[in-house]
């Protein structure tokens, strides 16, 4: 009997103590949360896997609508230097192909080696979806209500770190200009 007494003492007390201790490992999904318009989980381009975008909080983001057929695809290649250049310095550049300009490849496959085969892309790509009008992501609705909708193909917005504000640039600025780069060094020296 006391062996009974004795053991259930000892398993009461674990119980008390482990209810009062603070955890010592912090959940990882509660790391990712946010409560800003980033908090939406989408498919990356031609995979299974998925990304919520509070993943990318505290960083600035360089958010653009893509297409494989458009006189600007080749931008493409000034976004993969901007994404090498800034990644390390906190830039997550984040494309969003789009046929809503009917300049989108009909098969997801084809969408992807455009990006990733014809010009060597090594930062995120989403699965093809609508940047305009009611069917827009949840990414670019809030885009939209902050500054515009995008009228063409290679819009590009630039996200504060804090999410509090946004730049856009028409597609005719190239990744790489110097307004795109002052405006990134800008949100890399605020963050």
């Amino acid at each position: 009997m006391n062996k009974y007494a004795l053991l259930l003492s000892a398993s009461l007390m674990s119980t008390h103590l482990a209810a009062e201790s603070p955890p010592s490992i912090q959940d990882p999904v509660a790391e990712t949360q946010c409560d800003d318009f980033t908090n939406v989980t989408l498919r990356k381009l031609r995979s299974k896997e998925s990304v919520n975008l509070c993943e990318f909080k505290g960083k600035p983001l360089l958010i653009v609508n893509t297409a494989s057929n458009c006189g600007f695809t080749p931008q493409f290649e000034g976004l993969e230097a901007i994404h090498k250049e800034y990644k390390d310095r906190g830039l997550v550049v984040l494309g969003f192909p789009s046929d809503d300009f009917f300049q989108e490849e009909d098969d997801e496959k084809d969408t992807a080696k455009v990006c990733y085969i014809n010009y060597g892309v090594t930062f995120t790509m989403f699965a093809t979806s609508a940047v305009r009008g009611s069917d827009a992501n949840p990414i670019f609705k809030h885009l939209n209500e902050a500054t515009s909708s995008p009228n063409w193909n290679f819009y590009k917005y630039i996200v504060s770190a804090d999410r509090k504000t946004v730049e856009r640039f028409n597609s005719k600025t190239k990744p790489e200009s110097k307004a795109m780069r002052d405006a990134i060094e800008a949100q890399l020296a605020a963050k």
